[in-house]
């Protein structure tokens, strides 16, 4: 079997790698005609990312990048801690440009092909195969085609041109990191924060760098271009304006951000749920088939998971029925967390009243549901050598 992979951003390289790994050929075909490094924010590595990624034998290479989290503490505008949680294994911050890296070497390092400047622009399946065609002219041959093309998938067009579109959920991101904060170290732990009037993550390295990220309610909808339009300096203005009645660090790291460091990230989106994820030969893997908005802190962990399960189906099962099973496995799961993610970001953008009960129930509610509310989600484990015939 040959698979043709489409996006060569984090699902699509470790999609490729899986299903060499499940002894089926596959090429990443990226619509850039260069690699991507420079480019994105931080995002977290959970332990069930880190479970997905030790079945290929890459979780040591993303663990040398990424910062240990060994614990979260959510707070209120005030510095009030409102409840935290403990993660053991910890969950990992990483740069997005970082993982890249680091997955696009050991991709190449296993053989993996990967060819740029091949922009998908139409599919066809038949009994033999499928055929895609690109931009420039050119046409691949393969007996499965993956859309690991993100939340903007084309792939995704294909397979249902009724498909829901991206859904912004009313929030601006925006992040930086500083060499120096001046801050003391938080020991692990990753505090966030939901301020008067935007929502405010940070955390302190031992050596006194840290990183954070900024989600500021913005009346929508607005594109990432249009948001990046608007100059550096202005949003660092906007930014400090409303975090300015806040009794957290947000200013102190504020401050230290020139707008030359400060990443706009654009909207938060998410899409709760597609109806196909697979036509034909063509399927979904990563955002293209469920796009978690970044406040789930899951979506790259869910790509990866995605990633194996399917290549596990591929190596077991017919194709039909290979993709069957992978939804089977999948869809449940990516889609409770979609929505989870989705109740924070109402939290985050909660008016007067609404703040002060969150603020108020929000201790209750951490106390008697957090075992349950991430356990779930951190354990999940993917066993490589069942069958999945049989789950």
């Amino acid at each position: 079997m040959n698979a043709l992979v489409i996006g060569g951003g984090i699902a699509g390289p470790v999609a490729a790698m899986a299903l060499r790994q499940a002894g089926i050929d596959a090429t990443v075909h990226e619509a850039y005609g260069r690699t991507a490094e420079g480019v994105g924010g931080g995002l977290s590595i959970a332990p069930n990312g880190l479970n997905a990624l030790a079945v290929l034998g890459l979780d040591d290479a993303v663990r040398a990048i990424g910062s240990p989290i060994t614990s979260m503490a959510l707070q209120s505008g005030t510095g009030k801690v409102l409840g935290a949680f403990g993660s053991d294994p910890p969950q990992l911050l990483v740069w997005r440009d970082r993982l890249y890296r680091v997955l696009r070497e050991e991709a190449e390092r296993r053989g993996v092909p990967t060819e740029h400047g091949k922009r998908l622009v139409g599919a066809e399946s038949t009994d033999d195969g499928v055929v895609a065609r690109f931009a420039d002219g050119t046409t691949a041959h393969g007996d499965v085609l993956i859309g690991a093309d993100g939340i903007r998938s084309t792939v995704r067009g294909l397979i249902d041109p009724a498909a829901p579109e991206p859904r912004y959920v009313g929030l601006l991101g925006f992040g930086a990191t500083a060499a120096r904060t001046g801050l003391p170290s938080t020991d692990g732990r990753m505090y966030l924060a939901f301020g008067k009037r935007a929502f405010f993550g940070y955390q302190v390295l031992d050596d006194g760098s840290g990183g954070w990220f900024a989600n500021l309610p913005w009346r929508g909808p607005i594109t990432a271009a249009q948001a990046r339009a608007t100059s550096a300096q202005e949003w660092l203005r906007v930014l400090r304006a409303a975090f300015a009645d806040d009794r957290i660090p947000a200013l102190a790291m504020i401050d230290q951000a020139a707008p030359e460091d400060l990443l706009v990230t654009g909207p938060l989106e998410d899409i709760p749920s597609v109806p196909t994820w697979s036509r034909g030969r063509l399927v979904l893997i990563g955002d293209a088939a469920h796009a978690t908005s970044p406040s789930s802190g899951q979506g790259a962990s869910l790509a990866v998971e995605s990633a194996v399960e399917l290549a596990r189906c591929l190596r077991d099962l017919p194709y039909r029925e290979a993709f069957a099973a992978y939804e089977g496995l999948r869809r449940e799961r990516v889609e409770r967390i979609i929505a989870v993610a989705a109740r924070t970001n109402q939290d985050k953008a909660a008016g007067p009243v609404a703040r002060v009960l969150r603020d108020l129930l929000m201790p209750v509610a951490m106390k008697f549901a957090k075992s349950e509310r991430y356990t779930w989600q951190f354990e999940h484990r993917i066993d490589w050598d069942a069958s999945p015939a049989n789950a």
